[in-house]
C-alpha cells in the first residue's frame, strides 16, 4: 500500500500535540490557485493536465513545508487509499472522482496538503487541531508566497485570483472549523442557529463536507463569500461566528445539565458500555457514541488524557481505515463486526465514567 507511510506516522488530526479545547476539533484554511496560461482543469487536454501535475510535483514538493512529504498520482492509488486519505480530510470527493493527471502532496505531519487538478489547478491546504485561524493563516500565506514565487498564478488586478468557480473569486479561500456541537444537537438548537449564521454569509456543512450528515455532531462552519474581503478581513469575521457559537453550545450544554442531568448520564454511561461490549458497530453509530463519551469528558466524567484517543477514534472507526486494520476489503456488516472489536480493544483503555469526582473541568479557551 502506497500510503502506508503516511498511516504509520504521528499526524495532526490523530496524535496532535496542541492543546485542544472542548467544542473546536480543528481549524483550517484552504486556498485556491490557478497557473497563468494554462486552462482550467475541467478544460484541460490530457497532456497538459499531465504537465500541470508533474510540474507541481517538482515544484511544490521542493517547498519547506512539504519537503519530506509524500506526492501520489491518484490515478495509481486503489479505491481504499483514496478512501482513507478523505477520511483524513486529505482529499476530497472531486479529486477521487476526478480526470486523469490528478494528484496530491502531503505534508509529514499531514498538516498540510496541495491537491492538484480538482477543480482547481492547486488546492493549498493547513490544518491545526484546535481554534487556531491566526497560526493556520501565517502557515498558509508562507508556503502561497513560497510556490508563487516558483508557479505563476493567474490573477486579475480587479478580480483577485482566478479560480474555475467564481465563488472561489477574489482571495481564493475558505476558512473553515471542525466543531462538536452535542449540546446543540440533543437540544433541537441546531436548525435554528444554521438559519442565523447562514444569514450572514457563513455556510454549515456536516463531517465531510458538502452533502455529508453530522455523524457524531460534527459540523464544518465555513465562509462562503471570497471577493470583496481581505483574508483577514474573512478570518476575523468568521472567528466572531464561530465564538459566538461556542457561546451558544457551551449555553446549550448548561441548561441540558440543569435540566436533564440524569438522562444525560444515562445517554454518557449507555455509550460506554455499548462501546466497551458490543460485537457490531455502525461507523454511524460509532461516531454518535464516540461523540457522547467526548461530551462525557469536556464535562469532566473520563480523564482528560484520553481525549486524544478519543478525537483518533472518530476517524480510525470510519470505513477505510477498518479495512486497512483488517488488512482486506470486508463487506459492510463484516466492517461493522472488526469496528466494534476494534473499539472493545481500545475502550479497555478508558475506565469507567466518574459522574461522582469529576476531574478540572476544561473551558473553550484552553
Amino acid at each position: 500500500m502506497q500510503i502506508k507511510p503516511l498511516l504509520e506516522a504521528k499526524a495532526e488530526l490523530t496524535h496532535g500535540n496542541v492543546s485542544k479545547c472542548p467544542i473546536v476539533l480543528s481549524t483550517r484554511i484552504r486556498l485556491a490557485r490557478n497557473l497563468a496560461g494554462y486552462s482550467f482543469p475541467g478544460w484541460a487536454s490530457m497532456d497538459q493536465r499531465k504537465e500541470i501535475l508533474a510540474g507541481c510535483f517538482e515544484s511544490v514538493g521542493d517547498v519547506t513545508s512539504l519537503k519530506r512529504g509524500l506526492s501520489f498520482d491518484i490515478g495509481e492509488l486503489t479505491d481504499l487509499e483514496k478512501k482513507i486519505l478523505f477520511e483524513r480530510h486529505l482529499i476530497s470527493r472531486e479529486l477521487i472522482s476526478g480526470k486523469e493527471g490528478a494528484g496530491v502532496i502531503i505534508g509529514k505531519d499531514q498538516s498540510c496538503v496541495v491537491m492538484v487538478n480538482e477543480e482547481d489547478h492547486l488546492r493549498i491546504q493547513v490544518l491545526r487541531s484546535g481554534f487556531h485561524f491566526n497560526r493556520v493563516w501565517r502557515a498558509i500565506d508562507r508556503i502561497d508566497s513560497a510556490i508563487e514565487e516558483k508557479l505563476p498564478y493567474a490573477y486579475s488586478p480587479q478580480l483577485g485570483y482566478l479560480t474555475a468557480c467564481p465563488t472561489n473569486l477574489g482571495t481564493g479561500m475558505r476558512a473553515s472549523a471542525m466543531m462538536h456541537l452535542p449540546g446543540l444537537v440533543i437540544s433541537n438548537q441546531m436548525e435554528k442557529v444554521i438559519r442565523a449564521v447562514n444569514q450572514l454569509g457563513i455556510a454549515v456543512r456536516g463531517l465531510f463536507g458538502e452533502g455529508s450528515d453530522a455523524s457524531g455532531s460534527i459540523f464544518q462552519i465555513s465562509n462562503q463569500m471570497t471577493l470583496g474581503e481581505s483574508e483577514r478581513q474573512i478570518i476575523k469575521r468568521l472567528s466572531g461566528v464561530l465564538e459566538s457559537v461556542i457561546e451558544q453550545e457551551n449555553n446549550a450544554r448548561e441548561r441540558l445539565f440543569e435540566k436533564q442531568a440524569v438522562k444525560l448520564r444515562d445517554k454518557i454511561a449507555r455509550a460506554y458500555g455499548i462501546l466497551r461490549t458490543s460485537h457490531l458497530i455502525s461507523s454511524s453509530e460509532a461516531m454518535n457514541l464516540l461523540s457522547l463519551i467526548r461530551f462525557g469528558l469536556d464535562r469532566t466524567i473520563f480523564d482528560e488524557e484520553h481525549r486524544d484517543l478519543l478525537d483518533r477514534l472518530m476517524i480510525e472507526c470510519q470505513p477505510g481505515h477498518i479495512q486497512y486494520s483488517a488488512k482486506h476489503l470486508a463487506e459492510s456488516e463484516e466492517r461493522d463486526v472488526l469496528r466494534a472489536a476494534y473499539l472493545r480493544r481500545e475502550f479497555e483503555k478508558i475506565p469507567e465514567p466518574d459522574f461522582d469526582n469529576p476531574r478540572r473541568k476544561r473551558t473553550s479557551k484552553d
